[in-house]
């Protein structure tokens, strides 16, 4: 399959068997790195890797790959680059697409990597926006079919808020996979109403289903994967924290809500997580809103269906089958 020369922008824009072979490449390469087989044949190749939000997992995965690819690397942080603010972003993706092979972008719209692709002349890679995350996406298919196997006909659930990208993409997977996909949480928490319609019609060709419900054991009965991400982001206010908490704590994942799931059952997250009060803002919000774990509980992260760190790793696999991909790796 020939995906060279292809942006990575959403999981919407590609078809079931361009996922599957993705997932493919990305297994091989892993089996590679294993090995420890090199397979730096993009040598002399040069990527661009904007982080307007910061990462830890995102940014090392892309190094990583790139440099397991024989690539070189340009990190720009929002001090380094003048995107959106003394520079336009169609003159910031033509600069930079006169001097790289491919470029990533991670922060805020769609639009804003969207536009990148469509004026920059190279392949742009989507490492998250407000409204999809397509890389962890792929890390998470991975790590299901990993994990069981197989990926169709897996049921899987999201907890908490899905307005946004995690949730949207996590739809999007299903559908495109033909999984069972449920999302639990409450009615205002729900995705856009169009990208659901959207993910119903994919599911329908596919095999897969989306359901939505606000109840937390009915949505969990006996699935297969329960995946979760942090209900407040960083930089909102204690009002915020204050709301998110009172409304989503019934959707914490728990050992009830694992016991509710079954043993069969994993546990998957995005990461970072508040699964307990060892970080910095953990502590201090924890204090002051008088919690031990957000999203989920330590108990369960910490458990033996907790799978959270293979699909972590997993995230540079499949990134580097992304980049390989699509700048042409022979």
């Amino acid at each position: 399959m020939n995906l060279k020369g292809r942006h990575f922008l959403k999981l919407l824009d590609y078809t079931p068997e361009e996922i599957q072979y993705l997932l493919d490449l990305a297994a091989d390469f892993k089996a590679k790195k294993k090995a420890g087989i090199l397979v730096d044949h993009l040598r002399g190749k040069n990527v661009a890797l904007i982080f307007e939000k910061t990462s830890t997992r995102t940014r090392c995965a892309f190094e990583v790959a790139a440099h397991d690819l024989g690539m070189g690397t340009t990190f720009l942080n929002p001090t380094d680059s003048q995107i959106g603010k003394k520079e336009s972003i169609p003159d910031t993706a033509r600069v930079l697409g006169s001097m790289f092979d491919g470029i990533e972008y991670r922060g805020f719209g769609q639009d804003i990597v969207e536009e990148l692709a469509e004026y920059a002349g190279v392949p742009v890679w989507n490492g998250l926006t407000n409204e999809f995350h397509p890389t962890q996406m792929l890390a998470d298919l991975l790590t299901i079919r990993e994990h069981f196997g197989h990926i169709k006909g897996i049921r899987m659930t999201y907890m908490g808020d899905a307005r946004y990208n995690t949730g949207n993409s996590l739809m999007v997977a299903s559908a495109k996979m033909g999984m069972h996909f449920i999302i639990c949480a409450p009615k205002e928490f729900f995705p856009d109403p169009a990208l659901v319609k959207q993910c119903e019609e994919i599911a329908q060709t596919t095999g897969g289903s989306i359901r939505l419900t606000e109840d937390p054991m009915e949505g969990t009965k006996d699935v297969d994967v329960i995946s979760t991400d942090v209900w407040v982001s960083m930089g909102e206010p204690d009002e915020a924290w204050e709301s998110r908490i009172k409304v989503l704590s019934p959707y914490q994942v728990n050992k009830k809500i694992m016991e509710n799931a079954g043993e069969q059952a994993v546990f998957m997250h995005c990461l970072p997580a508040f699964h307990d009060l060892k970080t910095k803002i953990g502590k201090e919000k924890g204090e002051k809103f008088g919690f031990e774990a957000l999203e989920v509980t330590d108990e369960v992260f910490e458990s033996r269906q907790s799978i959270v760190f293979q699909e972590a790793e997993n995230r540079m696999h499949t990134i580097k089958a992304v980049m390989a991909a699509t700048l042409g790796y022979e």
